[in-house]
């Protein structure tokens, strides 16, 4: 019997440790998550890529996602169109963004007023916001959305991603 706690003490840390591998980090699903936005906003057709063109989704400071936001925007096609990647270092005016993504981290908020850009922020407290801001609640991602400042950008957002929102500011 010694022998079998030892061993079960031996292998308790790893089976820890592979449970938590399974479990995605909370950047991992923002990764995931932002993207697939888009499937779910619609743009005026004067913010539309052009022909061929890609949407594109902006990560503005500092890059939280590294290798996973590509690896998901590669998935993703939006009206036949993919998903390009930009990492921007400070708050450019968003030209070309479709989507711009804003770190907790970040001072800078991209100056859009009146663009067509869904801005995305993990801002917790004090922080700007952005018509989506990821939040975490009972230690999963979540995200409320205001309708209110999409609509001044003429963004239309869906009632099928307004249903998944913690909260939605009218």
């Amino acid at each position: 019997m010694t022998a079998w706690r030892a061993l079960t003490c031996a292998l308790l840390p790893l089976l820890w440790s592979a449970a938590a591998a399974a479990e995605p980090t909370d950047i991992a699903v923002k990764a995931a998550f932002l993207p697939r936005f888009a499937r779910y906003v619609s743009w005026p057709a004067s913010a539309m890529p052009k022909g061929s063109d890609p949407f594109v989704l902006c990560v503005i400071g500092r890059d939280p996602f590294g290798a996973m936001l590509d690896d998901a925007a590669r998935t993703q096609l939006i009206d036949g169109r993919r998903i390009v990647v930009r990492r921007l270092e400070t708050a450019t005016p968003a030209g070309g963004c479709h989507i711009a993504f804003v770190a907790s981290s970040g001072n800078q908020f991209p100056p859009v007023v009146g663009q067509a850009v869904l801005t995305v922020t993990d801002a917790n407290n004090g922080g700007p916001r952005g018509i989506i801001n990821f939040v975490i609640a009972n230690g999963r991602v979540r995200f409320f959305i205001d309708q209110k400042s999409a609509a001044q950008r003429g963004l239309s957002i869906s009632s099928r991603l307004l249903a998944l929102a913690v909260g939605v500011r009218q």
